[in-house]
């Protein structure tokens, strides 16, 4: 692996007025929790010789406990990896991270999906590279360092969406969107049949039963709607910063794996669905028509094959694209988000960057064998639990 170092251009402090309006929103859902809480305490304390206000309390303290801030765990379920089981990989995942001007991960997760996203763990926000398996051994070599810059390079300051103060908040009101959640299966349905053995009171039980879920609906659709329309309101007005931080980790990653891969892996990610079916077709051939080995046992080509489908996809791809500046765009790209085809035109029209970030085959060699033992694990968790497409 080779590495040089660089500096990254200091990007621009500057919140801007949604961004001011986003720490606003933030801040008062984190004083509403807090509020919520000492005052669920207070009635229940308080006012425990009466019966409305411990009863009050104990609502608003559901609340307040619906929408706690969170502390972010490792998933139990993904196989994970600490520097120690893979210096290599870590090794080049430190360059990666000196490269674009962040922060190193301190763990490495494997997934089934064909990404690569960070998330945080723990009290002081550990970071952990969550690397999409398919992902890692469908794509050449230098687009998997643009894979992992560009990770890396979203988790900068400037997103503020990801951000300790914003990004506890967001996660604090999709966790409580999650607990009041509507249940639709509270009601009971009764045919009030007369021939049935106390058909009367099985009617007028399922009545009040379903009187009370109705009223319970009632109570919680106002918390509900409150948490939903600022969760929105939050996830518009940190929508600029966000794309303003990925254009940015475009920026970074087009000077840590080159423009060339970095716009390659930006093109891979419609590759997602494809890879995804091909291994859900793979999962079920192995269980179902292998007959000489049994039905859990792994198969021993099966990454190399996701790989060798993916390089026949990219050609594919690549072989019906239009030629020439006033060639129409491919079918595949009808159906593109607007803003990615804006930020792969971004990268082509900018001066070309060449990598400061390569992976060699001595490198490539040593990953793979640090990879092996976990590759077998998510295709055997696959093999158990099946593959789902994208």
């Amino acid at each position: 692996m080779e590495h040089v170092r660089h500096d990254r251009p200091a990007g621009s402090a500057h919140v801007g007025m949604p961004g001011a309006a986003a720490y606003a929103v933030a801040g008062l859902v984190h004083l509403v929790t807090g509020a919520l809480f000492t005052g669920s305490l207070l009635l229940i304390v308080v006012g425990f010789h009466t019966v409305t206000q411990p009863l009050i309390g104990f609502v608003l303290l559901v609340l307040a406990l619906a929408m706690r801030p969170r502390v972010g765990r490792l998933d139990p379920d993904l196989p994970t990896l600490r520097p120690s089981d893979a210096p290599a990989l870590f090794r080049l995942l430190d360059e990666v991270a000196d490269a674009s001007g962040v922060r190193h991960v301190d763990a490495v997760q494997f997934s089934t999906a064909f990404s690569v996203t960070v998330t945080r763990y723990g009290i002081r926000r550990r970071r952990c590279l969550v690397l999409g398996l398919p992902l890692w051994v469908a794509c050449p070599p230098q687009q998997r360092v643009a894979a992992v810059a560009q990770a890396l390079a979203r988790t900068a300051p400037h997103d503020i969406r990801s951000g300790a103060f914003v990004g506890m908040a967001l996660e604090s009101l999709t966790a409580g969107l999650r607990t009041l959640r509507a249940n639709g299966d509270a009601y009971i349905e009764w045919t009030n049949d007369p021939t049935a053995w106390r058909a009367g009171d099985v009617a007028g039980g399922a009545r009040r039963f379903n009187a009370r879920a109705r009223s319970s609906e009632w109570l919680l659709w106002i918390p509900r709607t409150a948490m939903t329309a600022t969760a929105r309101l939050l996830l518009r007005l940190t929508l600029p910063a966000t794309r303003n931080s990925q254009l940015e980790a475009d920026d970074a990653t087009a000077r840590t794996a080159s423009s060339e891969a970095a716009i390659a892996a930006l093109n891979d990610q419609r590759l997602a669905r494809a890879i995804g079916v091909e291994m859900h077709r793979l999962v079920i051939e192995t269980k179902t028509l292998s007959r000489k080995r049994p039905a859990t046992a792994s198969q021993p080509d099966f990454w190399e094959a996701i790989a060798c489908h993916a390089a026949l996809l990219r050609e594919t791809r690549d072989s019906d694209r239009p030629t020439g500046a006033e060639a129409p765009a491919p079918a595949s790209d009808a159906g593109r988000d607007p803003f990615d085809a804006l930020r792969v035109t971004r990268l082509a029209d900018h001066p070309r960057h060449p990598a400061t970030v390569s992976l060699d085959e001595a490198g490539l060699s040593r990953i793979a064998d640090e990879l092996r033992t976990t590759g077998q694990a998510l295709l055997a968790k696959m093999m158990r639990d099946g593959a789902v497409p994208a």
